[in-house]
């Protein structure tokens, strides 16, 4: 029988063949950067009230790769290279972006089916409000129709949504729209999915600050008593994902070696994946070659074992 480590090697071959085959504006090879760091301490949730949703897929469905017990909680994505697609098969960017709708459904309906308990996924960043505007009037769009028309699924496969960013840029239409989904998915339990939409970590850490000066302020908290936990309570991430605030692993694709400004304080401890595959591209075979690359990991949180 083949090796568990043997068949991260071969597909990871397949992937790169795969990859040659394809037009392409990467780097070549896929990069990973393994962390090894200390974990975050965050006092223990409440008990989550029970919620509705369907049962989880049996562990007979996991592909053979994969270890049920060693899977992360959490997978955040940096959904990148959706314009470069379209650009390479001489396409408009809406087209791309379309098709990075498809890889998105995908991933998350292959999160929920193999266990994975929580999916943040970068759609918008703040610093993507400078593109043309016909493009960005697309993707409000978009993304309004594409939580619209989720909910009923989300209701009947159990997943909860959540959207986090600066709200006050998106049109009231999104708003509404997001706001109505998670109200209706809230009490839903399976997976917790979370768009990030006019999101920016590093405003993210403001946001979180200003919210705890206010406190200090009116005397509700003293300054001294501030740690890491009451900060990470402030962050939008806090109530998203309440259970697994912090990424285990994070998948950045298009080959670009960066975090861009996602999720800077959640993501200090998570490991790192990154793939030459454009979003568009991203489906079965590279999700299971970056959960291989994390199982295959030693994390020790900065403890020398010995």
């Amino acid at each position: 029988m083949q090796s568990f480590s043997s068949f991260c090697r071969s597909l990871g071959a397949m992937r790169q063949a795969a990859n040659t085959m394809l037009p392409s504006h990467s780097p070549a090879a896929t990069h990973q950067l393994p962390t090894s760091a200390r974990r975050s301490t965050r006092p223990a949730p409440p008990p989550p009230c029970p919620r509705a949703g369907a049962a989880p897929a049996p562990e007979s469905l996991l592909p053979g790769c994969l270890r049920a017990e060693s899977l992360p909680r959490h997978v955040a994505v940096v959904m990148d290279g959706n314009a470069r697609w379209a650009r390479a098969r001489g396409l408009p960017s809406a087209a791309g972006h379309e098709a990075g709708r498809r890889a998105l459904e995908e991933t998350v309906r292959l999160s929920r089916a193999w266990g994975i308990r929580a999916l943040t996924a970068f759609a918008f960043s703040n610093e993507n409000w400078s593109r043309p505007k016909v493009e960005v009037d697309f993707l409000m769009r978009l993304f309004e129709r594409v939580i619209h028309d989720s909910v009923a699924e989300f209701l009947r496969e159990g997943i909860r949504l959540r959207v986090i960013g600066d709200s006050s840029r998106l049109p009231v239409s999104l708003q509404k729209i997001a706001r109505e989904a998670e109200e209706t998915t809230r009490n839903n339990s399976q997976l917790d999915l979370t768009l990030a939409i006019s999101y920016s970590g590093r405003r993210d850490i403001v946001q979180a600050c200003r919210k705890l000066a206010q406190k200090v302020q009116s005397k509700a908290l003293a300054a001294e008593d501030i740690d890491e936990a009451l900060f990470a309570d402030e962050l939008e991430t806090s109530c998203a994902t309440n259970e697994f605030p912090y990424p285990d692993l994070l998948i950045r694709t298009s080959g670009e070696l960066r975090l861009s400004n996602f999720l800077l304080w959640q993501s200090a401890y998570s490991e790192l994946f990154f793939t030459n595959t454009l979003w568009p591209d991203f489906g079965e075979a590279d999700y299971l070659e970056a959960l291989c690359s994390f199982q295959s990991r030693d994390r020790r949180f900065g403890v020398r074992k010995l």
